[in-house]
């Protein structure tokens, strides 16, 4: 009997242990990434040839402890490497961990190799060549600890190269977890499959392969043990006749029952060659078609499985897309496969709980670095019970909202506005409408709640929305505002570049959804942009902290002399210079000043009839020697302004500060007097959040 070791994916060395049982295995221990067997020789060739889930067959040589890098030499010298294979066939040591005397694998696997290359020069053999590229020996070393495991490698590369995959798509699952996921599915053989979203077709080849009874080793060429002295090529060639026979003999008759689709041409052009190599094209039909436009072709009284691998994103963005598929997929599966298997592979939960099903089991598996899990499903036959709708509470209120608000939007002639405002506490997010697309802004959780649980219910909020208002998933946009510091409300999140047009009563402004955290309109503030327009008439308009411009774009339009416009980022002013291109202002009447707006304050010499001005809460300036905090320093700000500001002129001051208040005192001192006109400036979209801003309309007093 050999003691054998085959190694596996995690979360796969149970099903490897009943696999193994059936061809032969015994006294089978697990262990974490793998299991320990016994098994004869005609046992290790039929795991070799056989198994559909281990990564290595590997034979142990030798364990032994370390405390200095002499008892891995010693150690492997007491291997009879001679026994093993001759000098003539070239080997390579893969040597795994470290401790600490051994603190680099390439160190231990030199320290290998000597021992190795020694054993045959001390018996006055020819030295063995190292041969990393094609080696005919694969030596495997293993440091835990103060312990060292070495094995001969049987399979050679890994048994998951199944020889019949030439090329792969974006996420290629290896061939091992492929036939693991079918394993776990419910599929029977003999009943059809389909994978709407097929990739390069690895879930059904391996489907197909298990339903031919085609040994998945029957393909490769080369093998780890056929350097070995101890291979039984006579045995060998039993097993691999047996295997061609099985193959010839299980699809004799057998029609065509597994079909894959996927939307991209190229990827079914690569499925197909893939198929074809596998020997499996006969009984496999690959289509170029959209998972959305998935239909049930089969007989009725035909039952089978649907099985995938759909995508998941690691970046925000492609959140709403992928919510999208999901749900629709839910409703899809639900209406044409009815009394089908659904089996799902995804590396996120949340999303496959956007199709609206209960699974009847689940697995965890791991696909490379990342967590995964694979959920069951029966989907019931003929009409079946309502469900719920997800996010229903949220879902009703933005149904209210947008029955209310969409009316008078059009009325007031705006196309943006805010359709839902942490209406519900537990759904703590806005909702905007610009146009004909949306921006859902998240307001990052505090540490307190569960990020899982918070990031399920952000995918329930996008899912209601896109829903309810009806709007493909590429017209949604996510973003998660958290607090700002420094520079960082300048800095791109993407390079998209897709500017649009909206229009705000009589003004025209483009807007940016995707490329920075706001959207280059403050929509809170679009009452006060319009009363600007309103006072401009003949006047030297100056708008600091100016952003994109709109502010004075609405005094443009409404008669300004002339409009100056400060901001410190060269990007706003380039979007604020097209802002008022698009409204027909230009030439030296509308100025664009880059500056930081308390410097250019501080030496500015000419004056202005209506000053703008929304600066930040906090902000580090060059001009203060600490910090600018527009509670504390709004009184050194009002004095400046007032030097720039001509007899009977109006400031309109501006700031999101919670809790602000007004120094009046100061004020007067400075001989100005400030009236607030805060809730003229809320307009209905934002009536639920009375403090987004504070405004006030700042003039002398007459008394110097």
């Amino acid at each position: 009997m050999n003691s054998l070791f085959a190694s596996t994916g995690r979360g796969l060395e149970e099903l490897l242990k009943t696999e193994l049982e059936s061809l032969g295995a015994q006294d089978i221990q697990l262990v974490p990434g793998g299991v320990h067997y016994q098994g004869d020789d005609k046992t290790l060739y039929q795991s070799l040839m056989w198994s559909r889930l281990a990564s290595r067959i590997l034979l142990p040589l030798g364990e032994f402890g370390l405390w200095s890098d002499l008892d891995l030499y010693v150690g492997a010298q007491s291997i009879p490497w001679t026994e093993l294979f001759d000098s003539h066939q070239g080997f390579v040591v893969h040597f795994n961990g470290t401790n600490e005397v051994i603190r680099n694998s390439q160190f231990g696997a030199l320290r290998i190799k000597d021992a190795i290359v020694d054993s045959f020069t001390r018996k006055n053999l020819p030295r063995p060549d190292v041969n990393r590229d094609n080696p005919d020996i694969r030596i495997h070393a293993w440091l835990n600890k103060d312990k060292v495991s070495i094995s001969l490698d049987l399979s050679g590369d890994a048994l998951h190269q199944r020889n019949y995959r030439q090329q792969t798509g974006q996420a290629p699952m290896k061939e091992n977890l492929a036939a693991a996921v079918v394993m776990r599915s419910g599929w029977q053989p003999g009943t059809p499959m389909i994978d709407p979203m097929c990739g390069s077709g690895t879930l059904l080849i391996e489907a197909a392969m298990i339903a031919a009874d085609r040994a998945p080793g029957l393909n490769r060429e080369h093998w780890g043990f056929l350097a070995w002295k101890g291979h039984n090529d006579a045995l060998w060639q039993e097993v691999v006749s047996e295997a061609r026979a099985r193959a010839g003999r299980a699809m004799q008759g057998k029609k065509v029952r597994f079909y894959g689709f996927d939307n991209d041409p190229s990827v079914i052009q690569r499925a197909q060659a893939n198929a074809r190599k596998a020997g499996m094209n006969a009984f496999i039909t690959f289509k170029q078609q959209d998972v959305l436009q998935l239909k049930n072709t089969l007989p009725e009284e035909e039952k089978g499985t649907l099985l995938s691998n759909p995508p998941y994103g690691e970046r925000l963005e492609s959140e709403p897309a992928l919510i999208a598929l999901h749900s629709q997929l839910g409703r899809i599966v639900k209406n044409e496969f009815g009394g089908w298997k659904l089996s799902l592979f995804s590396g996120s939960p949340e999303l496959l709980s956007c199709l609206q099903l209960r699974a009847e089991r689940q697995f965890k598996a791991k696909n490379g670095p990342l967590d995964c899990i694979q959920k069951n499903y029966q989907l019931m036959s003929g009409a079946s019970a309502r469900q719920g709708e997800i996010a229903e509470d949220y879902a009703n209120r933005l149904r209210k909202n947008l029955k209310k608000l969409d009316k008078w939007a059009r009325q007031e002639g705006i196309d943006c506005y805010r359709i839902y405002d942490a209406d519900l506490p537990e759904y703590n997010i806005a909702v905007d409408r610009y146009a004909d697309r949306v921006v859902i802004q998240e307001y990052a959780p505090p540490k307190t709640v569960d990020a899982q649980k918070a990031r399920q219910r952000l995918f329930d909020v996008i899912s209601a929305t896109l829903n309810v208002l009806e709007i493909p998933a590429n017209r949604l946009v996510l973003k998660t505002r958290e607090r700002q510091r420094g520079k960082s409300q300048y800095q791109k999140l993407s390079d998209k570049g897709e500017f649009f047009e909206v229009k705000e009563y009589n003004a025209r402004f483009l807007v940016n959804l995707t490329d920075y955290l706001d959207t280059g309109l403050f929509i809170d503030h679009r009452i006060a942009r319009h009363m600007l327009g309103e006072m401009s008439q003949g006047k030297d308009f100056l708008n600091l902290f100016a952003y994109t411009g709109s502010a004075s774009v609405h005094a443009g339009l409404g008669g300004a002399r002339s409009t100056t416009t400060v901001d410190m980022s060269r990007t706003y002013l380039e979007w604020a210079e097209r802002n008022l291109q698009l409204n027909g202002l230009s030439g030296r009447a509308h100025r664009l000043i880059q500056s930081d707006c308390l410097s250019w304050l501080e030496n500015a010499t000419e004056t202005f009839d209506l000053i703008f001005i929304d600066p930040p809460t906090f902000s580090n300036s060059k001009r203060m020697e600490e910090s600018f905090d527009v509670q504390r320093d709004h009184p050194e700000l009002m004095r400046s302004l007032k030097r720039l500001l001509r007899r009977g002129g109006t400031i309109m001051f501006s700031n999101n500060k919670r809790g602000f208040k007004m120094d009046h005192d100061a004020l007067a001192a400075l001989g100005l007097q400030a009236q607030e006109i805060t809730q003229k400036t809320l307009s209905q979209d934002f009536a639920r959040n009375k403090h987004i801003h504070n405004c006030w309309l700042i003039t002398g007093t007459g008394k110097e």
